[in-house]
């Protein structure tokens, strides 16, 4: 059995100018809100902005988990109702048939109790994944140098223009992955062209996990996703992968399975590089808990217009599940503050379910 990292406060390193780099990641990532405002004529968030998914489900964590793995919300088993949100990764709302890009799958967990991070008060466990085991950028700075041309360029080029550098992008990743590497930075505008309801979201970057360090991810376990992977997919209209969802959940139910692959060490598995994948020869991806999500509408305006006053963040965490690493530290502020900027500027109060039953069907 393996020997696994005990987490200590000291585990991250803390660059001296780190405060002003998280205030320019803010201030890009502000700018990109701006333009994406005067495009729409609303504030939209900053990464993940349309959604194709909005579900309710149960999150099931699983019992006689081994002491390692029964940490945090996982220590004793139970079910949580949770909230959905699966979404392109972009902060816009693009046309589907014209370019295909990274995805994300925002889990709220309700009802969880604890001690929370400070400055939350909420009782929800927010998971914030993405498909693909790395982070486009390795840490803050190269984080910055990534996202500015998403968030200052992106918004004034038409979806045409974006789709013909998806193409490309495409189309160089699977040269790459033929030879077995792959590009996240090309990936997040030249996904491969799936359905996202089969695809595997992970953490990318590390999280506390009781007393060890993990990365977390979802993978979809239930025969209708597996053949999901298999059948081809065409997005032929701006809207595709909601009307995709639908047909699928209006007719299935799906299940995923949440897992966690502890770290053994900061040699192999670092937590100030969002770009290492973590050796699963090392540490393999173990189930935890598991996520049913019943037959069920999966987008329509109601629900939409509801779960644009939600806000999904990492900061939405218990102590036990902080997250680590220079790109989490920079996520928990600019999150913060973006998600209360973009409520404030289209008139909204921040919601916060306390059961399903507050969430339009």
């Amino acid at each position: 059995m393996p020997t696994y990292l005990m987490y200590r406060d000291d585990l991250e390193t803390v660059a001296p100018d780190e405060n002003e780099t998280k205030q320019k990641i803010v201030d890009v990532m502000t700018e990109g809100m701006e333009l994406a405002r005067a495009k729409y004529g609303r504030s939209v968030r900053v990464s993940h902005a349309k959604a194709h998914a909005l579900l309710k489900g149960e999150l099931t964590v699983l019992e006689g988990l081994p002491t390692e793995l029964a940490q945090g919300m996982f220590a004793k088993p139970g079910r949580y109702a949770v909230l959905v949100r699966m979404a392109q990764q972009p902060g816009e709302l693009l046309d589907d048939s014209k370019l295909s890009t990274d995805r994300g799958m925002s889990v709220k967990v309700l009802g969880v109790d604890g001690p929370k991070l400070d400055g939350y008060t909420g009782n929800a466990q927010d998971w914030v994944f993405d498909v693909g085991k790395q982070f486009l950028a390795g840490g803050m700075k190269e984080f910055l140098q990534a996202f500015k041309p998403n968030a200052e360029i992106a918004p004034k080029l038409s979806d045409s223009v974006k789709g013909a550098v998806s193409s490309v992008a495409r189309a160089t990743n699977t040269v790459l992955n033929a030879v077995g590497a792959n590009s996240e930075k090309l990936a997040f505008y030249g996904h491969p062209i799936v359905h996202p309801a089969g695809e595997e979201y992970f953490s990318q970057t590390a999280f506390r996990y009781g007393d060890y360090v993990a990365k977390l991810g979802f993978f979809p376990v239930s025969p209708g996703l597996a053949e999901l992977r298999e059948q081809p997919f065409d997005p032929k209209t701006p809207d595709a992968l909601r009307e995709a969802m639908n047909t699928y959940f209006r007719a299935h139910p799906a299940e995923y399975e949440m897992r966690v692959q502890l770290n053994t060490g900061l040699d192999e598995m670092p937590i100030e590089d969002g770009q290492a994948e973590w050796p699963e020869t090392d540490s393999q991806y173990r189930t935890v808990a598991r996520m049913t999500i019943p037959v069920q509408t999966a987008w329509d305006p109601v629900k939409d217009g509801y779960f644009e006053d939600l806000s999904f963040s990492p900061a939405h965490a218990l102590a036990a599940h902080r997250p680590l690493g220079g790109i989490n530290r920079a996520r928990l502020l600019a999150y913060t503050m973006l998600a209360k900027r973009r409520l404030a500027d289209n008139g909204k109060s921040v919601e916060v379910p306390e059961s399903l039953e507050a969430v339009p069907n």
